[in-house]
């Protein structure tokens, strides 16, 4: 359809098809207008603040950086992923991040110093010792939008295959093989004494923040069921069909990783993204840890499918409408002028604007 979008302050105020426009329009050229993007899941502001491993790099800069980076993706809301749960000893040791960063990043945004919406995304690691503590340290006052309950126990979920685990380990932390082998003992003893009670503690607190409450790599018919006994709407990543399966018969909408779509498979050997769409069990995509791979994956969904809206409703409409914004993600009178522009070089989506709130970030 060729039409046009009329945008006065933060708001789309009218729409019209056809090639008469407004005076003083922008001339798109021909190229697609969409709704910005709506990221659930990034583990993108993680990598600014440790570009490398042992790295701390300071929170403002880092936010600042992670903000134009994601605007220049065509992302205009995101829910910034940030893990609560710490093992502080040991050479398998993360340290505690999540109040610090989460409270600069809310100095920011109040301050309107950042390109594009941002909300508060937690990563509730069960595997962990300090999970219960690090989640009582936030209030309402946080606006905290999504819980994602997690459990990286070896040798379920994500990480059925300990080999990828110890691939991905040794990798990242340096570790020999016995200290490897000490780590998943230690891992998985720590799971039998607290997994429990954090898993309840991650539900209670997600209902106190009123926020939307995720699982995360659900492999199994009986693990969703839990999920939905819950309260859970909805699953990142699944790792099977069976997974997937019966979060659509539990009505859990199923979020997948742009990465694993476009380079054809997970990393970590398990279901394909593309598998899932092909068997209509695919609602939303994040870009997970590549925010450029975003409106790729979209396109590239709208390929399969046959259907290049219903892609682009995977990382706008349908993420919006999972945790409760009603004011974007689909180009109507009244929503917030939300937009991204862009054409297609074969299959490969290029961006040429992208504004938040009416105002053009990139």
């Amino acid at each position: 359809m060729t039409g046009w979008v009329q945008v006065e302050g933060d708001r789309i105020v009218a729409l019209g098809e056809g090639h008469e426009v407004p005076a003083g329009a922008i001339d798109c050229q021909g190229d697609f207008i969409a709704p910005g993007l709506v990221e659930l899941h990034t583990d993108n502001l993680e990598r600014h603040i440790e570009p490398r491993p042992g790295v701390d790099w300071p929170h403002a800069s880092a936010i600042v950086a992670h903000d134009a980076e994601l605007a220049s993706t065509g992302i205009t809301t995101v829910f910034d992923a940030m893990r609560v749960g710490s093992i502080p000893r040991g050479k398998g040791r993360y340290v505690k991040y999540a109040r610090s960063l989460a409270s600069e990043l809310l100095e920011l945004r109040a301050k309107d110093m950042l390109k594009i919406s941002h909300f508060l995304h937690l990563r509730a690691e069960v595997c962990s010792e300090t999970l219960a503590e690090e989640l009582a340290e936030f209030g309402e006052e946080d606006g905290v939008g999504l819980v994602s309950v997690m459990d990286h126990t070896p040798g379920q979920r994500q990480f059925r295959d300990i080999k990828k685990l110890e691939q991905y380990v040794k990798s990242k932390r340096g570790m020999s093989d016995d200290e490897f082998l000490e780590h998943v003992a230690e891992l998985k003893a720590m799971r039998d004494r607290v997994g429990e009670l954090h898993e309840a503690a991650a539900v209670a607190e997600a209902g106190r923040f009123g926020a939307t409450l995720a699982s995360h790599d659900d492999t199994t018919r009986g693990q969703v069921e839990t999920s939905a006994q819950y309260g859970i709407k909805l699953a990142e990543f699944p790792t099977t069909v069976e997974a997937a399966q019966a979060c659509h018969d539990h009505g859990i909408a199923v979020m997948m990783g742009a990465p694993n779509l476009i380079r054809g498979g997970s990393h970590s050997g398990n279901v394909a993204a593309s598998e899932l769409a092909e068997l209509d069990l695919l609602d939303i995509v994040s870009s997970d840890y590549v925010p450029a791979a975003l409106l790729q994956a979209a396109v590239k969904l709208g390929d399969i499918w046959q259907d290049l809206p219903r892609g682009i409703a995977t990382v706008t409409k349908t993420p919006a409408e999972a945790v409760g914004l009603t004011d974007r993600g689909v180009v109507a009178q009244g929503m917030r002028a939300d937009l991204i522009r862009f054409r297609l070089a074969g299959t490969v989506p290029m961006l040429r604007g992208v504004w938040s709130r009416g105002v053009a970030v990139a």
